[in-house]
């Protein structure tokens, strides 16, 4: 089975977890472009979504499922997204996309995470891949100085402005032993809007898209 099919075996596989008459938290990728393809099959059964990108506002908007303003909700009951790693206690890396700090902000006024990935995505150290971290763009110079005495090296990410006006580095070389407190000094530097890292707010469900079918960890 081809890392698409387990995208969309995956992606459809999370509408079991979605109750009808609800606001749902909608995440970003292409596996989430899956996910919103299944929800399209059962939109008229759920009262809308919050959007954590204008890439996936964008194919909600095809599709007429309306969009809300997370302001005007006292919380979700479901957030669903992918990432781009995972490791066995559903500590994630997220922000391939650049849309981290929206994803970051979903997931905590979420009641609960649901992260669907294939099964490349799984790790057994956080750190494979690059730690996308979105700075303030006066900032990105000392806060990349503050990365490397913490054993990264940073790349400023070249022609990417996010949606909310900043810059991203990508860090590179982190091995990441504790995701949890890794998070709280990255987001403690001055100018870091906010790090790709979600240990402290970890998943609650994992759906993995493998060839043997859908493993669930909870």
């Amino acid at each position: 089975m081809t890392k698409e099919k387990l995208k969309k075996s995956v992606g459809w596989a999370a509408l079991k977890y979605i109750q009808s008459s609800k606001i749902i938290g909608i995440g970003t990728g292409s596996t989430i472009t899956y996910f919103i393809e299944a929800l399209n099959s059962i939109k008229e059964k759920i009262e809308g979504v919050i959007s954590s990108s204008n890439y996936s506002s964008n194919q909600l908007k095809k599709l007429g499922i309306p969009i809300y303003n997370l302001n005007n909700l006292n919380g979700l009951d479901v957030y669903v997204d992918s990432a781009d790693e995972i490791d066995a206690h559903m500590q994630m890396i997220k922000g391939g996309g650049g849309a981290l700090t929206k994803e970051k902000i979903i997931a905590a006024a979420a009641k609960k995470f649901i992260c669907i990935v294939d099964s490349s995505k799984q790790v057994n150290i956080l750190g494979r891949g690059p730690l996308p971290i979105e700075v303030i763009p006066m900032a990105r110079s000392l806060v990349a100085r503050e990365l490397v005495r913490l054993g990264g090296l940073p790349e400023y990410r070249h022609n990417v402005i996010t949606e909310n006006g900043n810059n991203i580095l990508d860090v590179y070389n982190m091995k990441i032993s504790n995701a949890s407190l890794l998070e709280t000094k990255i987001n403690n530097i001055p100018g870091v809007v906010s790090v790709g890292i979600f240990a402290q707010r970890r998943a609650d469900i994992v759906l993995i898209g493998t060839k043997e079918g859908i493993k669930t960890i909870v």
